[in-house]
């Protein structure tokens, strides 16, 4: 059972980063704003809190076929290269559409996640234990919830606040 436990929270780390990118968003988006002089593009500014949510969308509605025919695991290794190369576009974006170009693979990464880790936890998991598990994709979204809110609200208490190392 221990092996299942460290399973289901590696799995998990998924939902906490899918947390934490819905929070950090909120905060860097303020400062987002001032760089790329969005003030007077409301538009803009939506789509790029929107953008992550569109690709997540996108990749949901054919990631439970998907994942039939490869596999939850690769698919979840998938999610992470996602997650990770969205990241380093996204601090590197010099505008603002190269930072919708990240957001939307952070969307993708976030789509998978939070489809397949359920699952996934729910195949490898023993029956005793199996509901007590499938707790952890939405604790953990909310711990990443949480502890972006305080990672933002610390680096907005900066001079200069970066953006770029919140998102």
């Amino acid at each position: 059972m221990g092996g299942a436990v460290l399973v289901a929270v590696a799995a998990a780390i998924g939902n906490f980063l899918q947390g934490w990118d819905t929070a950090t968003i909120a905060g860097a988006v303020l400062y987002v704003k001032r760089e790329f002089k969005l003030e007077s593009e409301p538009t803009i500014e939506g789509l790029i809190i929107a953008m992550s949510l569109i690709g997540a969308t996108c990749i949901t509605t054919c990631s439970g076929y998907i994942s039939d025919w490869l596999g939850r695991r690769p698919l979840l290794i998938i999610s992470s290269v996602f997650y990770f190369l969205s990241g380093i576009v996204m601090i590197w974006s010099p505008n603002v559409y190269i930072l919708l170009l990240g957001r939307l693979m952070d969307g993708f990464g976030v789509g998978l996640a939070v489809t397949l880790v359920p699952v996934y936890i729910s195949e490898t998991a023993p029956p005793e234990i199996r509901g007590l598990l499938n707790t952890l994709p939405q604790f953990t979204g909310s711990i990443g919830m949480f502890l972006s809110y305080c990672m933002v609200f610390g680096m907005s208490l900066s001079t200069i606040p970066n953006w770029r190392l919140m998102l």
